[in-house]
């Protein structure tokens, strides 16, 4: 085999096993920073050594294998070795060689589970949750986390390495939260995984509608989670969610990249497979019988849109009572503006309109270009052309999306032309 090609083997072995990796490596070192050191270390010797000696029959387990040959040497070095052989036992006393079959034999559900909630724990910025997590669960490069971001390199670096020193810092512990802290850093992970696949679908900056390999990487993140918590509803309903929407992908943009709106898109296109597999997975949230959270709400909305087989045949009323419930769980100008457009294709432009208009006040929504976008979308359904170009200019000013400043122009102009005939 080629060096470019066992090089190539190498990246896709990384991304798929780096986190199991660095899971089992935080369990015996504790120290997210420290396993994710190690764990490129034996990447390191990946890069070195299979050109020469091929790739190993179990690529993983030979990663796993010399990153905890690492670890032990680490202890060894800093002269820990006898309180930390009392937590790895009795057989990494006496391990002195990498054991390929028995390298991934561990348990390694609940070391994911440890460290999916310490990358995300809520002492982090939001910012650096993201980075942290793409970077030792999604086995992402800081360069690919870079471009995937539109932010320099040097920043996601500095993002990732300020993670490891406050999870230092604090002294935040490798290990499972329980009770009440379980509840609120569920949230956090959820909240990161979500953030990513939002990036993806709909990205904030730069010329590119669409970003599918964030959405691909949380939805991976969104999958495992699901199966690592059986019996959490709200993990469930967010993998529901992300696959509905991601379902939509072919549709939402034209041959050249332009930005297809929900209504106008052509659903035959829509993947089913993904659909299927998101309502497969809303039943087994709404199943377990827990209260509705907010991923629970919004992937039932989402469910709205996937079982209608054209624009028409939409429960726009049942999509606005299900914002309501939501804006219940999770007070939001955001969650109110979704609901005021549900409002307008249930019940008319009219009362939606005062819905909006009693937004504009929102300092949260003081430059979010949506609000303008539904505003202007209304004014049309009105007839209010002029008012409506307004609204259309302000927005695309407002958005940092390049396609989507595009669309709304268009929209604009189309409005100058039904005023100047009229």
């Amino acid at each position: 085999m080629a060096t470019s090609d066992i090089h190539r083997t190498i990246d896709t072995v990384w991304r798929m096993e780096s986190a199991r990796v660095i899971a089992g490596l935080g369990r015996m070192v504790h120290d997210i920073g420290l396993a994710e050191d190690l764990a490129q270390d034996a990447l390191v010797a990946a890069l070195e050594q299979w050109p020469e000696s091929g790739v190993p029959d179990k690529p993983g387990a030979w990663l796993m294998a010399i990153a905890k040959r690492r670890a032990i040497d680490h202890l060894r070095r800093q002269q820990r070795l006898e309180r930390k052989q009392e937590l790895l036992g009795h057989d990494l006393q006496t391990r002195t060689e990498p054991d390929l079959e028995d390298a991934f034999d561990d348990d390694i559900g609940d070391d994911l589970l440890r460290l999916i909630f310490t990358a995300c724990h809520p002492v982090l910025s939001t910012e650096a949750r993201v980075a942290l997590t793409l970077r030792t669960l999604g086995g992402l490069k800081t360069d690919e986390i870079a471009r995937a971001f539109l932010v320099p390199e040097s920043t996601i670096a500095q993002r990732i390495v300020r993670a490891k020193r406050t999870l230092t810092k604090n002294d935040v512990r490798f290990e499972l939260p329980v009770g009440d802290d379980r509840i609120e850093r569920l949230s956090s992970v959820l909240e990161v995984i979500y953030l990513v696949f939002n990036e993806g679908y709909s990205a904030t900056a730069g010329d590119d509608w669409l970003r599918p390999a964030l959405c691909e990487d949380a939805l991976r993140l969104g999958r495992i989670l699901a199966e690592l918590m059986p019996n959490e509803a709200e993990v469930h309903a967010l993998v529901a969610l992300m696959e509905i929407q991601a379902s939509r992908t072919r549709a939402r943009t034209s041959a050249s990249g332009e930005p297809i709106l929900l209504l106008d898109q052509d659903r035959t296109r829509w993947d089913r497979l993904l659909i299927n597999r998101g309502l497969a997975a809303l039943d087994r949230a709404q199943a377990l019988g827990q209260p509705a959270g907010p991923y629970l709400l919004q992937a039932a909305i989402a469910a709205c849109h996937a079982r209608a087989r054209t624009a028409e045949e939409t429960d726009w009323a049942r999509i606005a009572a299900l914002y309501t419930a939501l804006s219940q769980v999770t007070p939001s100008p955001v969650v109110e503006l979704n609901r005021a457009v549900a409002v307008g294709m249930a019940y008319g432009p009219a009362p939606a309109l005062e819905l909006v208009d009693a937004l504009g006040s929102e300092p949260a929504l003081k430059n979010y270009h949506l609000l303008p976008s539904v505003r202007g979308d209304l004014l049309v359904k009105l007839q209010r052309h002029d008012e409506a170009r307004a609204e259309f200019e302000h927005a695309a000013s407002l958005t940092r999306n390049s396609r989507e400043r595009d669309l709304l122009l268009e929209r604009a102009a189309s409005c100058a032309k039904h005023t100047s005939s009229a």
